[in-house]
């Protein structure tokens, strides 16, 4: 498998590149937050890939962050969503934003997303929610502090969802305990 291609940037045709290595020319697909990024042609540029090898093709697509390559791999698991359409995920959202649309199962925000309807995006919260480094998103949603944190595990244990959760421990007061904090959460999201 090629994991890695490093050399000169040759040709720029959204959302393809061209990469040239040592006179043998890459056709990589990127996303557009990597295209973006990328230098001026004749430039070096270096790219993780992921090499998708079907029947009748062998497709190559490069990254320029390892959070971009493991979100897009993360993607591809899910079924029904192939290489195009993690792409295209990764090309209209950030890895962060990604992962913050799935800690608050936010599925309005991937339908923003060409090619995303409603139900792809129902599957994709489904599949992602706790894989995908999740936990960047979640850690954005919800304080930092231990007292907070087993608040809002334990509403979720509860059968709350986390966006629930969040939006409860927000209406608390400041320095309440874990267990007078469940309770008037418990009372907010009864309301």
């Amino acid at each position: 498998m090629i994991g890695r291609l490093s050399g000169t940037l040759a040709a720029k045709n959204p959302p393809q590149i061209l990469l040239d290595v040592h006179g043998v020319g890459y056709e990589v697909d990127v996303p557009m937050s990597t295209f973006y990024n990328l230098p001026a042609l004749g430039e070096p540029v270096a790219l993780l890939t992921h090499l998708v090898v079907r029947e009748d093709a062998q497709l190559l697509y490069g990254f320029l962050s390892a959070s971009e390559r493991a979100a897009f791999r993360e993607l591809l698991r899910i079924a029904g969503v192939g290489p195009r359409t993690a792409l295209a995920l990764l090309s209209g959202l950030s890895v962060n934003e990604l992962a913050a649309a799935v800690a608050r199962q936010d599925g309005s925000r991937l339908t923003k997303v060409p090619g995303i309807g409603k139900k792809t995006a129902e599957r994709l919260l489904l599949e992602l929610k706790g894989r995908l480094g999740a936990d960047l998103g979640a850690a954005a949603s919800t304080p930092a502090d231990d007292t907070s944190s087993d608040i809002v595990q334990a509403l979720i244990a509860l059968g709350y969802s986390e966006r629930d959760a969040v939006a409860a421990l927000k209406a608390l007061p400041a320095g309440v305990g874990v267990g007078e904090g469940i309770k008037l959460a418990l009372k907010a999201l009864s309301k």
